[in-house]
């Protein structure tokens, strides 16, 4: 098995209420996944709700192998939302590995 494990770090906003909907929108559209694509096991999204910290979103997902994890990365839903995320990224961290 596979998990890769992703941290996202957005760009600045206007007010606070852009940068909330635009969370809002990135999770939804990465949890709407889990019914996409088929390679993909499992799927969580979380929101940073600790202002001390440096990310604002992370994604942990699960896939049977890194063949799995190629077809999701090259999904066209899945590519969908990377265009929404990197139009507000500053910076991305990612590790994938075997457990």
């Amino acid at each position: 098995m596979i998990k890769h494990v992703v941290l996202f770090k957005l760009k600045s906003f206007k007010t606070t209420e852009e940068k909330e909907a635009k969370l809002l929108e990135i999770k939804n559209g990465l949890l709407a996944l889990s019914n996409k694509v088929e390679s993909l096991k499992s799927i969580e999204v979380g929101l940073n709700c600790n202002e001390n910290e440096t990310f604002d979103i992370s994604l942990t997902t699960t896939f049977d192998n890194m063949e799995g994890l190629d077809a999701y990365a090259k999904h066209p839903d899945h590519v969908a939302v990377g265009k929404i995320i990197r139009e507000v990224l500053e910076s991305r961290a990612c590790v994938d590995y075997e457990f």
